[in-house]
């Protein structure tokens, strides 16, 4: 639409159809720490929501995922979505589609972007992984407890600490670097900030 003062609303362009839009949002590019920074905000809520909400059954399966990502851990694979069905269940825990909707949204981009992959491509040894699977461990603890806060805030410092291993690893002087652009903003960790 184009608004012109004193002429009207102009449709420059109808959408063909939904599919469209939605393919263009996942081919728009956005860089590894925006797209870090929504996780952190959306995902930490998301968590806190799951520790109420979660079933027994839920617990298992992110305890099945959990011994599963160890797994290929040792095993040095790295083919699995062990990481990617445990940030997934935790949403599906919610019992809130919308939400689930939105972390698979999250992921299917985070998945489409070469700046993402070329930044995660770096990352080659198991130490990262290791240190991930502990925050994964931490989140799930929090979410057996019911411990709303507590998976709010391991959920954050999940992200947190991503955001710092791939921080270390980045181009700072690359032209699509965006990380200075994307401070840890802590909106909410147990009061007002």
């Amino acid at each position: 639409m184009d608004i012109r003062q004193s002429s009207g609303v102009y449709v420059i362009r109808m959408p063909n159809d939904a599919a469209e839009d939605d393919d263009s949002l996942l081919h728009s590019e956005v860089g590894p720490f925006e797209m870090l920074q929504a996780r952190q905000l959306l995902e930490s809520n998301i968590a806190a929501f799951a520790a109420k909400m979660a079933t027994k059954a839920d617990i298992e399966n992110l305890r099945r995922t959990l011994e599963q990502e160890q797994r290929a851990i040792i095993a040095n694979d790295e083919s699995g979505d062990n990481d990617k069905m445990f940030h997934l269940l935790i949403a599906g825990a919610t019992q809130n589609q919308m939400l689930l909707d939105t972390v698979k949204s999250l992921w299917q981009r985070r998945d489409a972007s070469p700046l993402w992959q070329q930044l995660h491509s770096r990352i080659a040894t198991k130490g990262y992984r290791l240190k991930w699977l502990a925050d994964h461990q931490n989140i799930l603890a929090a979410l057996r407890r019911r411990d709303v806060m507590g998976s709010y805030q391991a959920m954050w410092q999940h992200m947190e600490n991503i955001k710092g291993t791939l921080m270390e690893l980045s181009d700072v002087d690359a032209p699509e670097f965006d990380g200075y652009l994307f401070e840890s903003v802590p909106i909410f960790q147990g009061k007002l900030v």
